[in-house]
């Protein structure tokens, strides 16, 4: 009975060191396909360069799903694009802008998103600023003077120079004037607004009814030549952002009594409702296919640039991840799915649509990986509540090379995120999903929904270290014998006091029509 029991015991160490030897061959075949195989300056190319930015509604957004399609059949990977609503469709057409007086000059500037155009051939026009008035009644009555005429709604800026290169180069004395002014010209500037009785969608349309040619605005980034390009309140006339340079010249110009005149044609189109989509791609697991490990990045970006770091490379990422794993792991236990999710920037919606429409799956994900903020290496991870998520996480983090991981700061169990991106709408519907967030470079002055936000900014090396992490960590969870515990914390809130965790949430399945 003993010499039975000892040969059992060998046996299972046998099996346990021929498992472990697989798994080790996996991951190294994952770290080599990622290193001397690189597909992601291919990839990022063909989508930012050769598509460009993914604005909901949009024919670039239609373009890039059905590229991406095509991309995954090529690497013999099932996908396929899933409707799950309707948006607004827009095109944006070329803007032009040349101030005519009082001396010739192109400015630089966009059309926001989902803008009204010009008249065929643009339209030109003096430019006058915002007044300060008394209150509402003095507004109402001063509405006239705009017909005709392009109004400046945005506060100017009284320094082109972030604040790093302030603290770099001024006297200490001089950067607290600075800032001190900028305070009160700011605040003065709100208190404008306000007196106007209107709010900031309110203003413009008050503004395009009493007969304005455009609105021109200037929403600075806090970095050389960065503006944020967002979204249009205007139904009649075009409303443009102006970089910060330009927008403060006209501005100095109109406040001097020097009457600057533009000539603005900005040719959008709008092209009636059209059909929204997430593209899903899978390989199908062999064992437990029924069951899933999820890869998670949204498709969509603001326009301003080409999306690139938003969200460009987690969406380059996932898609190599997805490529590797095919190549390397081509059978894997379970199933393993991407979701490129649509309009996650006008509120989470492809992938909220998805949690809604798929509730049978969400008790069978295993783990979701989402990442959105940046082109930089992972830098955080959180357990979003799930108390064991520490065991299984950590313990699939540790096949991971060191040099990947040695940085990489955990809070477990953690809260669970209510909103930011994709991976709230699962962690709501109860599914264990995780933030790989990055490290920022200046993410937020210079790429973030702005008009840099290009290819050159994509940080490869970080990508490719994204890439093993992820690849690893889907493998390893897709091996996971067991599903993980779905265990929750009581949430606690920043008051130090429990609070509730997320509740789901619909998306919104018709959009920018109102």
């Amino acid at each position: 009975m003993k010499k039975r029991y000892l040969f059992g015991m060998v046996l299972l160490l046998l099996f346990g060191m021929q498992a472990q030897a697989q798994q080790d061959e996996v991951i190294e075949k994952i770290i080599q396909e990622a290193r001397e195989n690189s597909q992601l300056k291919e990839i990022a190319h063909e989508l930012m360069d050769g598509i460009g930015p993914r604005l909901v509604g949009s024919p670039q957004m239609q373009e890039a799903h059905d590229w991406a399609v095509e991309k995954y059949q090529s690497w013999g990977i099932e996908a396929r694009n899933e409707q799950w609503g309707e948006w607004r469709g827009w095109d944006r057409g070329i803007t032009h802008i040349d101030m005519m007086e009082p001396w010739v000059k192109s400015l630089a500037g966009t059309q926001l998103a989902w803008s009204p155009a010009s008249p065929v051939g643009g339209a030109s026009g003096e430019v006058i600023i915002l007044p300060d008035l008394q209150d509402s009644a003095a507004f109402q009555a001063w509405l006239p003077n705009v017909k005709g005429k392009y109004v400046m709604i945005s506060a100017p800026q009284l320094t082109g120079r972030p604040d790093y290169n302030w603290e770099e180069w001024a006297t200490e004395e001089s950067f607290e004037k600075m800032k001190a002014e900028r305070t009160i010209f700011e605040r003065a500037w709100q208190g404008r607004i306000q007196k106007t009785g209107l709010g900031r969608r309110e203003l413009p349309q008050a503004l395009e009814d009493a007969g304005a040619l455009g609105i021109l605005t200037s929403y600075w980034s806090r970095g050389f030549g960065a503006n944020k390009i967002f979204s249009a309140y205007t139904k009649k006339v075009p409303t443009v952002d102006l970089s910060l340079e330009d927008y403060g010249m006209l501005y100095r110009l109109a406040d001097s009594g020097k009457k600057p005149m533009i000539h603005l044609n900005a040719q959008s189109k709008e092209t009636g409702v059209q059909p929204t989509f997430n593209t899903i791609a899978e390989i199908k697991g062999t064992e437990k296919p029924d069951e899933y490990v999820m890869l998670s990045a949204h498709f969509d970006s603001w326009d301003g640039g080409t999306g690139a770091t938003d969200n460009g490379t987690g969406t380059i990422m996932m898609m190599e991840v997805m490529r590797i794993l095919k190549e390397v792991y081509p059978n894997p236990k379970r199933t393993i799915l991407v979701g490129h999710w649509g309009s996650e920037e006008q509120g989470l919606n492809g992938s909220r649509a998805f949690v809604e429409d798929h509730p049978e799956m969400m008790g069978k994900i295993q783990a979701l990986f989402n990442q959105d903020n940046g082109t930089g290496r992972v830098a955080n991870v959180s357990g979003q509540g799930f108390i064991h998520s520490y065991e299984y996480l950590g313990r699939w983090m540790s096949k991971v090379p060191r040099e990947i991981t040695r940085d990489i700061e955990t809070t477990f169990p953690g809260n669970p995120g209510g909103g930011g991106s994709d991976y709230a709408s699962f962690v709501a519907a109860g599914v264990p999903a995780f933030s790989l967030s990055s490290l920022s470079w200046s993410y937020f002055n210079y790429t973030w929904h702005t008009n840099l936000d290009t290819y050159d900014k994509i940080v490869f090396d970080d990508v490719q270290n994204n890439v093993i992490l992820a690849a690893i960590m889907v493998y390893m969870a897709s091996e996971e014998p067991e599903m993980v515990s779905r265990e929750r914390r009581i949430p606690i809130g920043r008051d130090g006091n429990p609070t509730s965790w997320p509740a789901q949430r619909s998306p919104t399945r018709k959009g920018g029509m109102d």
